[in-house]
């Protein structure tokens, strides 16, 4: 997520009450493997060397603690029985394997993550962060996939992205398209003399996706893999506006200077060396973003 300004906010109450108009179910390849998250993609065997290179408090408590807001699919969401689910649950789960983990998903909202991290509650977060040089300041980032960001508008309706003024705009509150990109656009709009972009929050992104799919705004920006699932579960609903843009890492935050940062690094570049890592995101049809280098606060690096 790509994560106030205080603009025109539909109420939960509201945004629930849309409900049901999209099917944000998992795809049916991918089964439920219980409190663990979602069944492995692949199989993935621990590698001893990765193993040894842990910091010895992860290592003797055997476990791989992870932050995550579960409400942003493909990346991450819950399955039919509440499990976490999604391409990023299966590459953590994968990830705790080649450490010989076990992995627990903390479950609890976007904003918290970074805290908890920072805090040492969390070993790590896993919720579709964007790598910026601001976030760097609090975590370090493992990057691990490259998204941009994607419009939506209802199946036949033309919005361009960059000639927004006026229009109502749905986003996932906290994430980058709320807090940056769309207000950006909507300054832009103000100073020209038009109209404001109206934005109207969501606290999960099935809402904004829902919101869009009723009539109950003008188009809704998101990161690109989670639109283009958004749309393909919208059966012909929506469709995209314009084309992606904003292209940024995905980055797995960790605490700055954290012993335990060089075994995620190897540990992520052995699952992309080996081939797992292109299988996990070829299963939810989200392989364009794929990387091939485990690096390090690639924002920082220009």
């Amino acid at each position: 997520m790509r994560t106030r300004y205080i603009l025109p906010v539909l109420t939960v109450a509201t945004a629930l009450a849309l409900s049901g108009c999209v099917d944000n179910s998992q795809p049916a390849a991918t089964g439920s493997a219980g409190a663990s998250g979602s069944a492995a993609a692949v199989d993935v065997k621990k590698n001893d060397d990765v193993a040894a290179m842990l910091p010895e408090k992860i290592k003797s408590a055997g476990v791989l603690n992870v932050g995550m807001a579960n409400n942003y699919p493909p990346n991450e969401f819950k399955d039919d029985n509440g499990a976490p689910a999604g391409w990023s649950v299966d590459l953590t789960n994968a990830l705790g394997k080649v450490m010989g983990l076990k992995v627990n998903f903390d479950i609890g909202t976007f904003d918290n993550i970074l805290p908890a991290v920072r805090a040492g509650k969390d070993d790590m977060g896993m919720s579709s962060f964007t790598d910026t040089v601001e976030r760097e300041k609090q975590v370090d980032f493992v990057n691990y996939y490259s998204a941009g960001i994607q419009w939506a508008t209802a199946k036949g309706k033309t919005v361009d992205p960059n000639n927004a003024c006026g229009l109502k705009v749905a986003v996932q509150a906290t994430t980058y398209e709320d807090t940056d990109e769309v207000p950006k656009k909507s300054k832009a709009c103000t100073d020209a003399g038009k109209p404001a972009i109206q934005i109207f929050k969501f606290d999960a992104q099935d809402q904004a996706t829902n919101a869009l799919a009723v009539g109950q705004v003008d188009a809704m920006s998101a990161d690109s893999p989670v639109t283009l699932y958004a749309i393909s579960k919208t059966k012909d609903k929506l469709q995209t506006a314009g084309d992606a843009f904003e292209v940024a890492p995905y980055g797995i935050p960790v605490a700055k200077g954290s012993d335990f940062t060089p075994a995620l690094q190897k540990a992520l570049q052995t699952l992309i060396d080996d081939g797992s890592y292109t299988k996990i995101l070829s299963k939810w049809g989200v392989e364009a973003g794929g990387i091939k280098k485990a690096d390090l606060n690639v924002a920082a690096k220009g």
